[in-house]
């Protein structure tokens, strides 16, 4: 096994080029990381297995899927579970080789990839990051019963066309096709969520933590915390959102569990500070997560995609118990705990997904004709640990109070704890959470919908987008971005290592796509 790595997926990569050492910035092992790429090359083999011919199931697309989304950052750091999932796959591609009378194809070496000239390792990494933040939200889709046969298809021709000689002319379509699938999948997930879980609503969240016990549920598997919900009623386990399960408090159907109280702690990235001798349990869903540290590590379950070594896993029948057992055990806090975002606030406000804004639409429309906002601001993505994430502070607090940010995504709690207020002669608030990552789609419709009532394109709207990444996500919903032709994104706090000059001067060229500067500088230019 090496003891070495290479990895340059996530935004916090070494020296803003690489992490190749023997772990990752993120803390995931080089053995961890390198077992992830033959997942990978399993993933591909099991895609050339049936571009042969063979005849893909519903099983091999859930593996598929299941295996992207575990290669994601941050959500498994387990060898012992990858090494599973790998052997999981080899009996697939074996099985469907069998059933259909030819011979399995073997695994792809990912190395080929990452030796393979810059441009062209550019776009195969464009495409492979983009394909495995897609596996997310097609992976919490399924969860909910809703597939999409043409996504499903599009992991398999993707995954296969990386394992082939390509060209900018071959493989640039291809990126662009990513984005436009992930549009696809992001729509099936919120069409799942919404019909699941009812319309978002605009909803008040305390950050106070009452006395008792109660469970911390991070990530961003929504029909994890309605089953944990269902299963701590009348339990006296109150339950608490952190991260990106903040939104869960905006839907109707989550919301009506009197025992979901509120939202612990601020960004992923502080969790190791902030879940320090915890007295609950601590439930992983999905990814934004950190090896725990030893200080909360025996409160830490995971449920899922998510595996750490020697850390207690909720199978697929979610029967939290465990958890539920150990919050008893714990007790909780003696008496109620004040805690303040980043920003010294008290409580947030989410539920500001579609449904509502779109429902304000009218007035939002005679607000910007009257003069009363004179621009839209969509200010979401990612946060992380690097120096210069405060510029995304930055820039939202010195935005004029006739300008309305739209946030989403872990992103938004470097701000959301600021009172911003509503904008002046109106009642509409000046920052509206979208809700996680997952919710890209309903910001993507908020926008297509002022165009239309404008009569002009979204490039014509006076909206700009200040986007931070950090992960694969990201990836795809920058992809989808560009495959609707969106113009003049603003991308930070570093560009990703993996694309080149060449392809970073495509982008430019064709999109407009630049870095963040200073929030002085950028205002300036986005107000013209």
């Amino acid at each position: 096994m090496s003891n070495e790595m290479f990895c340059f997926q996530c935004e916090q990569t070494a020296s803003c080029t690489a992490c190749t050492g023997h772990a990752g910035v993120c803390g995931k092992t080089a053995e961890v990381a390198d077992d992830q790429d033959k997942l990978t090359g399993a993933l591909i083999g099991l895609a050339r297995t049936c571009a042969k011919g063979a005849q893909a199931t519903d099983e091999t697309y859930g593996l598929v899927i299941d295996g992207l989304f575990t290669t994601v950052t941050n959500v498994n750091f387990n060898d012992e579970t990858v090494n599973a999932l790998i052997d999981r796959i080899h009996a697939e591609s074996a099985a469907l080789a069998s059933a259909a009378g030819i011979d399995a194809a073997a695994d792809y070496d990912v190395a080929n990839i990452w030796n393979d000239d810059e441009d062209i390792r550019s776009l195969k990494s464009l495409i492979l990051f983009g394909l495995r933040g897609t596996s997310a939200y097609a992976s919490h889709a399924r969860v909910l019963g809703k597939t999409d046969a043409v996504a499903d298809a599009f992991f398999l021709e993707a995954l296969a066309a990386l394992g082939e000689e390509g060209s900018m002319d071959s493989l640039l379509p291809l990126v662009i096709k990513t984005g436009e699938v992930n549009l696809a999948v992001m729509g099936l997930l919120d069409a799942a969520n919404t019909g699941a879980f009812g319309t978002p609503e605009p909803t008040e969240v305390t950050l106070d933590v009452e006395a008792g016990p109660f469970i911390v549920i991070t990530g961003h598997d929504l029909g994890d915390i309605k089953a944990l919900l269902e299963q701590t009623e009348g339990r006296g386990v109150n339950v608490y959102t952190h991260s990106e399960m903040l939104p869960a408090h905006g839907y109707p159907e989550l919301k009506k569990y009197p025992h979901l109280k509120g939202n612990f702690g601020t960004a992923w990235q502080n969790q190791r500070t902030e879940f320090a001798n915890i007295p609950a349990p601590i439930l992983f869903t999905t990814n934004c997560l950190m090896p725990p540290a030893k200080s909360y590590a025996d409160r830490v379950f995971t449920t899922g995609e998510v595996s750490f070594p020697g850390t207690p896993h909720i199978g697929a029948d979610k029967d939290f118990t465990p958890v539920i057992k150990r919050a008893l055990e714990l007790g909780g806090y003696s008496e109620t705990q004040r805690f303040t975002g980043i920003n010294g606030g008290s409580k947030v406000t989410t539920g500001f997904g579609q449904g509502t804004v779109l429902s304000i639409a009218g007035d939002v429309v005679e607000a910007v004709k009257a003069g009363k906002i004179r621009h839209f601001f969509l200010v979401g993505g990612c946060d992380g640990a690097r120096n210069g994430r405060n510029y995304y502070t930055d820039f939202v607090k010195q935005t004029p109070s006739d300008t309305v940010i739209l946030t989403l995504a872990c992103g938004k709690y470097r701000f959301n704890d600021l009172d911003l207020g509503c904008v002046p002669g109106t009642s509409i608030p000046r920052l509206l959470d979208v809700g996680q990552c997952n919710d890209a789609y309903g910001a993507i419709q908020i926008a297509v919908a002022l165009a239309g009532a404008f009569e002009c394109g979204v490039n014509d709207l006076p909206l700009s987008m200040v986007l931070s990444w950090y992960e694969q996500k990201a990836v795809c919903i920058l992809l989808t971005l560009l495959s609707l032709g969106i113009q003049g994104i603003k991308l930070g706090p570093t560009l990703p290592a993996f694309v080149s000059p060449n392809v970073l001067n495509f982008l430019v060229e064709n999109y407009r796509i630049a870095p963040t500067t200073t929030p002085e500088a950028d205002l300036a230019e986005l107000l013209g």
